[in-house]
């Protein structure tokens, strides 16, 4: 049964079929070379989501076109494109298949699919060439397709390469040096031996190698501040020796002493600013071409690129273009213009890329004017944002987000408020079935806090005591980093709040200090200052529970049964709320109000078992054991969860880090790099270099 499709709709899609795709791959690929970055600046779901979206079209489109193409070979007759421009344009999809720099995988996982995209990069090659060998010796535009056909497979094989180069086995591979066998231990004990035998007097004489690193620690560590180029250069080194922390690589106590004499002299602004650029190296590392395009080959091959475009340009417009309709040539003539186009933007994205200022630097003494470039770095500086007051004008944020190497903000996700205004409906119903009830919580749930240069400083001071107090101690050091909670309270005196943090799991820790601090703040009647531990502990409370329950893949490691122990929580508040009728209106400060009416004498365990993992009540044991604590307790909060903050950016999986990169990235994969860098983590195990055997004979 035939369908009953008009004759004239039959013919439009015949007639544009073709030209809509072409000129719709090309499209895509301009948005995703200037939206693509926006991916480590931002979280906002509709920007990832646009993104992702042209992503994905973007590879089939181009793939679908280059089979109408050559299905099409020999059949274009009447309005449709002729056959010989047909063999001119296949080759234009290879240039989109190789997507722009700014964006080779979408996340972690599709590193590791080289080989899917290097089977693609063949047969796309083959079809492109079957295409145009079945139109020569007699195609009048042989010689421009024959230019475009080498630069869309240079373009193709720079994105095969980056991924592969990108994929998690090749990226540890590469900084992998030579195997150390050490020094040649059965050779001397021979040497030993045979003279034992011989009855000669003989002792063998160590003496340790020279510690080199020793030396480099004090080359780079100067005081004061930083200029942005510095900024730059410090963090494309420590960049170069610990992306290693990706793969779980392990580090020298050298490379530890080094890299936290460096940060101990820095102030808060400069330290985050260098860790803010080196997780920017880490991104386009594994997410953009920039590996395979800043080097001298990559240098040459997109030069051959760029001319190979010049010259099919050229070409098109000296060949006679009889039989061609206006749409035709004006559809080339469009991809021909934005194609250099295209090329010159990722020339002139790359030249003012930071990956550039290591480069100058090294060769400013042969090139000194080369230097004047580095100026561009002002508008890369994102710490003039700190004349605002906070919230940001929104001028001010419009232009942040085209700046800034991360999101600056941190997700906030409270459980009262969730309870409170949680209702069933249908919608929610439909996103749980589609399995989308995570995006949509977000939604309506969710909430952002801008990450202040107050809380910055919190951060960085209390990292920076840590690392000092810890020194040369690398047990002390783990200790520090294997705290949840428990060594700030040992250290400032509060040995009666240990066991909310010592006698339970860490993700039950979590929620028990998150409830209790919801309550003591909505009581509280104090008001928050710039530098207050209560405004501090609210912001840590709710960031950590959104880690747990909205990015479980980053928490897996320390989550335990959080979402169980969540849900629970959740189902015990809402019964609660249920049963009080005067909470309707839905005010917080009541609601938290009533809840610490509640008698508690009795451990809400002693009544209803273990089969619940709810802890709502037990944290409300715990907010009147803080309330108690007058004077210090906004203090003895926020150490607390700024050490449960450390303890899961510790233990969270590297690669969890690096995936989040690619989302706006966190606060967590600041605080984690920034530990590694003050020496505090457990990646430092090789505490000294080969001994020196010298084989003595006699007295």
């Amino acid at each position: 049964m035939q369908l009953p499709i008009p004759d004239e709709a039959k013919k439009l899609w015949d007639t544009w079929n073709l030209r809509s795709f072409i000129l719709m791959s090309l499209t895509l690929q301009a948005v995703l070379i200037f939206f693509a970055p926006l991916r480590k600046r931002t979280s906002n779901q509709i920007v990832l989501m646009m993104i992702w979206s042209a992503y994905l079209l973007a590879d089939w489109v181009a793939a679908f076109a280059v089979g109408l193409i050559s299905n099409s070979q020999g059949d274009s007759t009447g309005e449709d494109v002729t056959g010989d421009l047909l063999a001119f344009w296949a080759p234009f999809l290879l240039l989109h298949l190789g997507g722009p720099d700014t964006i080779t995988a979408l996340a972690l996982e599709d590193n590791e699919l080289w080989l899917r995209h290097l089977l693609g990069l063949i047969v796309q090659v083959l079809a492109a060439l079957y295409v145009l060998f079945q139109t020569l010796p007699n195609n009048k535009f042989g010689i421009p397709a024959i230019f475009m056909f080498i630069a869309g497979t240079i373009k193709y094989a720079e994105r095969t390469r980056a991924l592969y180069l990108a994929s998690l086995e090749s990226f540890r591979d590469s900084m992998l040096g030579e195997p150390d066998p050490g020094p040649n231990y059965a050779k001397l004990m021979a040497e030993y031996y045979s003279k034992k035998v011989a009855r000669l007097p003989t002792r063998i004489d160590l003496k340790a190698e020279p510690e080199k690193a020793a030396t480099m620690a004090n080359i780079e560590v100067v005081t004061g501040g930083l200029e942005d180029a510095d900024v730059i250069r410090h963090a494309y080194r420590y960049f170069e020796i610990f992306k290693g922390l990706i793969v779980d690589l392990i580090f020298s106590f050298n490379e530890r002493n080094e890299s936290q004499q460096f940060f101990l002299k820095r102030n808060a602004a400069d330290a985050f600013r260098v860790v803010e650029v080196e997780l920017n190296f880490i991104y386009e590392v594994l997410y953009t071409k920039i590996v395979v395009v800043h080097c001298l080959v990559g240098y040459i091959l997109r030069t051959i690129c760029f001319l190979s475009l010049l010259v099919a340009l050229i070409f098109f417009i000296f060949i006679p273009k009889k039989g061609l309709h206006q749409i035709e040539i004006g559809i080339t003539y469009t991809l021909l213009l934005v194609a250099l186009a295209l090329d010159t933007i990722a020339f002139f994205m790359l030249l003012f890329s930071d990956w550039t200022v290591p480069s100058l630097k090294n060769s400013e003494k042969k090139f000194p004017k080369a230097t004047k470039l580095l100026k561009f770095l002002i508008l890369k500086k994102p710490r003039w944002l700190d004349q605002f007051p906070h919230p940001y004008p929104k001028h001010v944020r419009m232009v942040a987000v085209l700046f800034r190497r991360w999101s600056e903000s941190m997700s906030q996700y409270n459980l009262i408020s969730y309870c409170l205004n949680e209702r069933s409906t249908k919608l929610d119903a439909v996103f749980d079935y589609v399995g989308l009830k995570d995006i949509l919580d977000q939604m309506k749930h969710m909430s952002k806090s801008p990450f202040t240069k107050e809380l910055r400083d919190f951060i960085f001071n209390e990292l920076h005591r840590k690392s000092t107090i810890a020194d040369d101690d690398a047990e002390l050091s783990r200790e520090i980093c294997s705290a949840k909670g428990d060594w700030i309270l040992r250290d400032i005196g509060y040995p009666s709040l240990l066991p909310w943090v010592e006698g339970v799991e860490y993700d039950e820790s979590l929620i028990l200090w998150h409830i209790a601090t919801e309550l003591c703040y909505s009581t509280d009647e104090h008001h928050d200052k710039p530098n207050d531990g209560r405004k501090f502990s609210k912001i840590f409370s709710d960031y950590m529970l959104y880690l747990l329950i909205m990015q479980p893949t980053m928490m897996s490691a320390v989550a335990g049964i959080g979402q169980i122990r969540f849900r629970d929580t959740c189902a015990e508040a809402q019964k609660f709320f249920r049963r009080r009728e005067k909470m309707k209106d839905k005010d917080l400060k009541q609601t938290c109000e009533k809840i610490l009416e509640v008698c508690t004498d009795v451990r809400p365990s002693h009544i209803k078992g273990d089969r619940s993992k709810s802890v709502f009540f037990d944290a409300c044991i715990l907010a009147k054991e803080l309330k108690q604590m007058k004077g210090r307790q906004w203090e003895i909060m926020s150490l607390v969860w700024l050490e449960m903050l450390c303890y899961a950016a510790t233990h969270c999986r590297a690669n969890a880090h690096a995936q989040q990169l690619c989302k706006g990235g966190e606060l967590i994969s600041l605080v984690w790099l920034l530990m590694a860098h003050f020496g505090l983590g457990d990646q430092f195990r090789i505490k000294e270099g080969h001994l020196r055997a010298k084989l003595i004979v006699g007295k």
